[in-house]
């Protein structure tokens, strides 16, 4: 069973992603609504969630792979949850820096995160060690992974917002948008008019889920047939209905009854 969490809605991106590249592995999903968002949220707290979570999906669903949907909870507290569960792989979610800065032709990237990913280390790290002939630009968009929970993914004033922010980044050059948050996968459909013929969007979902496939054990193919369990801290039938709200009917059919609630 392979275990894959997130504040929300935003790790049903790179769980999709998983579900294409290991179409017959057993899946379950926790989406932690009822502490959703995230990026707004110290890294004491999200390491805890980070830490009950893991056990809860390790203890209570039998998970042998996890995977950190969340680029927040992936830099906050990633290494903590490989500490707590040595035996069992971990996979985290880190903004696309590295391919961004490789495949920049003007030298110049951005990252579209949250506010607490904007500020951390990991990220800082990343950039050091993977852009550093590049010039990156940090842009947190607080308020866009509220407008996944909620599906507020269009509308006038939403579009202007998301153009007011990315219009400046490529006025400066900037020829790869790196999203750096799982929610804002989502968002894309908005984002990709904005950006045609001037930059690309850089997402890591594919990329996790060739890692997922990499170091799952079973081998992958050797599922009961690609069921997916639903499990949410907070209103678990939102999950549920999300689904085809966001483009994922494909992920609807493989679930295994109703979204059930979660107590970690």
């Amino acid at each position: 069973m392979i275990g894959a969490f997130d504040s929300g809605l935003g790790g049903l991106s790179v769980l999709a992603a998983i579900a294409r590249e290991l179409p017959r592995a057993d899946l379950v999903y926790l989406a932690d609504t009822a502490h959703v968002p995230y990026g707004n949220k110290p890294d004491d707290f999200i390491r805890g969630r980070v830490l009950a979570i893991g056990r809860h999906l390790v203890e209570a669903h039998g998970c042998t792979l996890l995977v950190v949907a969340c680029n927040t909870a992936t830099a906050a507290a990633v290494n903590e949850l490989r500490l707590q569960h040595p035996g069992i792989p971990v996979i985290g979610v880190e903004p696309g820096v590295k391919p961004a800065a490789q495949d920049s032709v003007s030298k110049r990237i951005a990252v579209l995160t949250t506010e607490a990913t904007a500020k951390s280390e990991r990220l800082a790290r990343l950039i050091r060690e993977h852009a550093g002939k590049v010039a990156v630009d940090i842009i947190a968009c607080p308020g866009w992974a509220t407008r996944v929970e909620t599906l507020h993914l269009d509308g006038p004033e939403f579009t202007a917002e998301v153009r007011a922010t990315v219009e400046p980044l490529l006025e400066r050059g900037a020829d790869r948008l790196v999203l750096g948050c799982t929610h804002y996968s989502f968002i894309a459909p908005l984002l990709a008019p904005l950006v045609r013929g001037r930059a690309e969007l850089v997402d890591v979902a594919a990329a996790v889920a060739r890692q997922v496939q990499r170091l799952a054990s079973p081998p992958p193919g050797a599922g009961t047939g690609g069921h997916l369990t639903l499990l949410a801290t907070s209103r678990p039938e939102r999950l549920q209905a999300a689904l085809p709200a966001l483009g994922l009917g494909q992920l609807a059919a493989h679930v295994t009854g109703a979204a059930a609630l979660a107590r970690c």
